[in-house]
């Protein structure tokens, strides 16, 4: 972690690499040609254009290798993909990282994973192959897409690009921070709300495996920094650019919706990026309760309630807001999806710190 003060961006993964169906690189001449005022473009940009143009070009025989893929399995029945084990879709995910799209090739692995997943597996399967095909088709018919959503379509396949939004300073709290691990790579997720703008971000750092990211905050402070959005409709992600203090106490809380406004929220979120698997949402007095083998978070106001997911169920944390709430509404920051809420941090109804969950 760098010194206060210093400028520098720390939400950065892999290397940033462009798409020549994002524009390009900036600077050429109007001939397209790559010159300006009849002078030759830098060999850097060339051959940074020519990179980018090949990659492309894996990435589109990928995408079209995947789609015949998709073809043969419902071709074949969905009851095949048990059969034939997960090992045909790790020769796929081989073929999608041969063709450089780190993207399709995760969820091409998820997929294989789901025929074995007990009750439900089929109609998870074909959720699941649907939204890979819908990912394969919107790239290789991304110039056709609005700029928004073809920049979500190349961050989904695989493609970074920089966080080139305008800077936003803010106090921003840190709702929560977690980690998760794949194996190969730890990824760091940092929740913040900013007290100024009402923004809420998402930080992502990372680590080799067996080593923590470099970036950590405090969940419960605050923070005086200014950060910029990645490219993408509808999309959290932020990058740190810098920091002018260290985090520090606040009394600052995020605003809250009621569990219909939570599904709302996701709803819109999905309009945007299909491909969305949940929306950071912060619930106002809901009150944990068992439901059955679960809990949900059930509105104090309102008739309504929210299942927690099997990621909620699974943490420490659950059992640390049911203490929190005591049978009375609480406030809960977490992440809404198609499984259900998971919470990651909560306060109380009156005075009192932040609670973290995660």
């Amino acid at each position: 972690m760098t010194d206060q003060g210093v400028r520098r961006t720390t939400d950065q993964g892999p290397a940033p690499a462009s798409d020549v169906g994002s524009g390009g690189v900036s600077g050429g001449g109007p001939d397209g040609t790559g010159t300006q005022l009849g002078l030759p473009a830098a060999p850097a940009a060339l051959a940074a254009l020519r990179r980018a143009e090949r990659r492309a070009e894996r990435i589109t025989a990928g995408a079209a290798e995947l789609e015949r893929r998709l073809e043969d399995l419902l071709r074949g029945g969905l009851a095949s993909a048990e059969r034939s084990g997960p090992a045909v879709w790790e020769e796929t995910a081989a073929r999608m990282v041969d063709a450089q799209a780190q993207g399709l090739a995760s969820r091409v692995r998820e997929l294989g994973t789901l025929p074995a997943s007990g009750a439900g597996a089929p109609v998870r399967l074909l959720e699941e192959t649907a939204l890979l095909h819908l990912l394969a088709r919107a790239w290789l018919r991304r110039e056709r897409l609005p700029e928004d959503l073809a920049a979500t379509v190349r961050s989904r396949v695989g493609l970074t690009a920089p966080a080139d939004g305008p800077a936003i300073r803010d106090d921003w709290l840190v709702l929560a921070q977690y980690d998760r691990s794949d194996g190969h790579l730890t990824t760091r997720r940092i929740w913040l709300h900013g007290a100024g703008s009402g923004r809420t971000a998402l930080l992502l750092s990372y680590g080799a495996a067996g080593r923590s990211p470099d970036l950590a905050l405090p969940a419960g402070l605050a923070v005086d920094a200014e950060l910029s959005a990645y490219p993408g409709a509808g999309q959290p992600r932020m990058a740190l650019v810098e920091r002018f203090a260290p985090p520090a106490p606040t009394t600052v809380r995020p605003p809250g919706t009621t569990t219909a406004g939570a599904l709302a929220r996701y709803g819109a979120a999905l309009r945007d990026d299909p491909w969305c698997e949940s929306v950071p949402v912060t619930l106002d007095r809901v009150v944990p309760v068992p439901d059955g083998d679960g809990w949900q978070l059930a509105d104090a106001d309102e008739d309504h309630a929210l299942p927690i997911g099997p990621a909620g169920r699974s943490r420490p944390g659950l059992w640390r807001l049911v203490a929190l709430s005591g049978g009375a509404p609480v406030r809960v920051f977490g992440e809404c999806g198609p499984h259900g809420f998971t919470p990651l941090a909560a306060w109380p109804e009156g005075p009192g710190e932040a609670v973290p969950l995660c």
